[in-house]
């Protein structure tokens, strides 16, 4: 399919192969091995592999790349690799580009399993990394060096809703020679430009927006065929982090309805937003939407969007913020996000519980903070949901 075809036509059609019966439906290749027709054709296979030519299922699977296609082509990028979660594409993608001795600067808001990775993982094999404010582009500058090999962050931080300046960011990095890769989850391939905007590496959980109903882990690197194929892909297929082909079908069935779903939560998202600001009860709304949030003209022009998920701070601390959540008849507490369903979230007891106290006051993590991942639901029953678990908090 042309690639000049609209995004949301890409997202149902791109990357698609049939097979002699001609199904609408991707068909799923359940298998982990692939019969040659000769010995001959075996070893040319294991020589060089073609295009459309599969080996085994961790080096590739024809479901598994109709996925990778089709993300690509949504994104921008020249490849994917498909991986199992979203935290094996963010280690395989830092994993297989870094040595002993490389240096890395990351923004310091990161989800806690990053951290893990950039400080316990990479830390015990050599690699140095520096973490900076990623909202001030004089610490970046100040912390990019000659030997600094790549800069890692969220384009939207997890779970206080920072919104880092990708375009300048990687300005700064390319001009040391060092690869730009961005965790996109909270942008979402529906509001994403990262590539154009300078990016090299981008890289997704799948299990959130992309499938999108709470049903498979799944996650996605993007990047320069070069990368994928030359350094990703030899890395994945050797240390067994490759999507499953069930896995890679259910994605591309929430592809099809990727860009309706999170632009009418983006949509919710915003209205609750706005709705909730300035409640007595909260301390704050963190929503880059709003035009108060002191990223709002960057998100507006990097996203074009406020996103699907907000946080308020509740004045009441921790006892506040698990009364709000009892509360919820509508929303679900639970730790994941972009699911159709709203889900509500308490990071400083749950996905940040193990930060040091003093990293998640440099963060801004605070005991009465709440994500909310809005969901499909209609508006009117989330807001009167959130009204009404407010009341309840207030009362504690």
């Amino acid at each position: 399919m042309s690639n000049d075809r609209h995004a949301r036509t890409q997202a149902i059609h791109a990357g698609t192969r049939r097979s002699q019966y001609g199904e609408v439906s991707e068909a799923i290749y359940m298998t982990q091995g692939f019969v040659y027709e000769s010995a001959e054709q075996a070893e040319a296979r294991f020589e060089e592999i073609g295009p459309d030519e599969f080996i085994y299922a961790r080096y590739g699977n024809p479901t598994v790349a109709m996925f990778e296609d089709r993300i690509a082509t949504l994104e921008g990028a020249e490849d994917a690799f498909a991986t199992a979660s979203g935290m094996a594409a963010v280690s395989g993608a830092l994993i297989s580009m870094l040595k002993a001795g490389d240096h890395v600067v990351s923004a310091r808001a990161l989800f806690g399993s990053c951290i893990y990775v950039l400080e316990e993982i990479l830390g015990r094999y050599g690699v140095e990394v520096t973490f900076v404010d990623g909202s001030d582009l004089s610490a970046w500058e100040g912390a990019i060096r000659e030997d600094t090999r790549a800069v890692f962050f969220e384009s939207v931080a997890n779970p206080t809703l920072e919104v880092i300046d990708i375009e300048a960011v990687a300005k700064l990095a390319h001009a040391k020679g060092a690869l730009v890769v961005v965790d996109n989850v909270f942008a979402t391939p529906v509001f994403s430009r990262a590539i154009s905007q300078g990016a090299d590496v981008v890289v997704y959980s799948a299990t959130k927006h992309i499938d999108g109903q709470g049903r498979a882990l799944g996650g996605v690197v993007l990047g320069s065929r070069e990368f994928i194929r030359g350094t990703l892909e030899p890395y994945m297929k050797h240390t067994g982090g490759s999507m499953s082909p069930f896995t890679a079908w259910i994605m591309l069935k929430g592809l099809e309805t990727i860009d309706l779903r999170v632009r009418a939560q983006a949509a919710s998202a915003q209205e609750l937003a706005e709705a909730l600001e300035g409640h007595a009860a909260l301390a704050r709304v963190l929503y880059p939407g709003l035009a108060g949030h002191a990223q709002n003209a960057l998100a507006m022009r990097q996203m074009g969007a406020g996103g699907t998920v907000l946080s308020i701070d509740l004045k009441g601390g921790k006892a506040a913020a698990f009364a709000f959540l009892n509360a919820l008849q509508v929303g679900v507490i639970s730790n994941n996000l972009g699911d159709a369903k709203t889900i509500v979230t308490h990071p400083a007891t749950t996905t940040h519980q193990r930060l040091p106290q003093d990293t998640k006051d440099l963060l801004g993590i605070t005991p009465g903070l709440v994500r909310i991942s809005v969901g499909l639901e209609y508006s009117g029953d989330l807001k009167a949901d959130l009204l009404q678990a407010l009341d309840a908090a207030a009362q504690a």
